[in-house]
């Protein structure tokens, strides 16, 4: 599932295509996704200007013209790209990250169940083949009210995240570590990959009780938390397998990984095989968890 960087990058991607301009046409291909389309999507869609862009943990929201917002999740599989018209879709990512052919019998994306098209030639298109993705319409004004939006915890990047409220949402929790970071009401926008590099960064062992992590050694979580969220968008995100930028390349932070998805290797800090046994991989609450024992405590 698409991240913080991820979704961050895409946002950012559309928002220089699409602010400014106005949605001409607009297409619904299917009743929904994860849950049904708003009543009368396309339509509410078309004629509408783009006038931003917004992120809020990993969903984004496209402001329109009017008072309304289009919220997207990219769910599991998702990628919105942006292509002027007459030009095909890249290939896209298969397992492992293998390139494979993303078009349909029409030339279109297969698997593209949102599409819509701007006065000058531009066309955006929302894929997604398990359909775990969510669109939805909300009052600009009510954005933070959103059924999916309310609760959630402090962007990470910005200035107000900082060790003393972190400290605060840690205290007296007994689960570990790496969980308490993945809930979106502790902080919002983080996901597996991007927890278990922050903690690597800062030195904590993801099975640390969360409780434990105030002071100073939330002092090193915060900044590594934002450290790590900045160098992957830097790098246009992370391309595991579906994950695409908006103008349908990859991102490069995979080859940045420290300690995710690589067991057994060597972490930067230590020698590896035979001196250390190198990262290890375990599991917590059903998913896998990577890290180094040597440094993280």
């Amino acid at each position: 599932m698409p991240e913080l960087p991820e979704v961050e990058t895409v946002m950012r991607g559309l928002s220089a295509v699409l602010t400014g301009r106005t949605i001409a046409q607009a297409e619904t291909r299917r009743a929904g996704l994860r849950w049904p389309f708003p009543e009368n999507l396309a339509g509410r869609l078309t004629g509408s200007r783009v006038e931003g862009f917004r992120r809020r943990g990993k969903y984004m929201l496209m402001r329109l013209s009017g008072g309304t917002s289009m919220l997207v999740h990219l769910g599991m599989s998702g990628r919105m790209v942006a292509r002027q018209e007459g030009v095909p879709p890249a290939p896209s990512l298969g397992p492992q990250g293998a390139a494979s052919d993303s078009r349909g019998a029409a030339g279109g994306e297969a698997h593209e169940h949102l599409v819509m098209h701007t006065a000058d030639g531009w066309r955006v298109g929302f894929c997604d083949p398990r359909r775990f993705g969510v669109v939805d319409l909300v009052p600009t004004a009510a954005e933070d009210s959103h059924r999916l939006l309310a609760g959630m915890g402090p962007e990470p990047l910005e200035d107000a995240f900082t060790p003393a409220v972190l400290s605060k949402a840690l205290a007296g929790k007994q689960t570990p570590i790496k969980a308490a970071l993945l809930d979106q009401r502790v902080v919002a926008g983080l996901g597996n990959i991007y927890v278990a590099e922050a903690l690597y960064r800062a030195g904590l062992s993801p099975e640390r009780l969360a409780g434990t992590v105030t002071g100073a050694r939330a002092a090193r979580l915060v900044p590594a938390i934002k450290a790590v969220l900045r160098d992957s968008i830097e790098a246009g995100g992370s391309s595991l397998r579906d994950y695409v930028r908006a103008d349908g390349e990859v991102g490069f932070f995979q080859d940045r990984f420290s300690v995710y998805d690589r067991a057994g290797l060597a972490c930067p800090a230590c020698p590896g095989p035979p001196k250390c046994q190198g990262v290890a991989r375990i599991v917590q609450a059903g998913r896998s968890t990577f890290f180094c024992p040597r440094t993280q405590r």
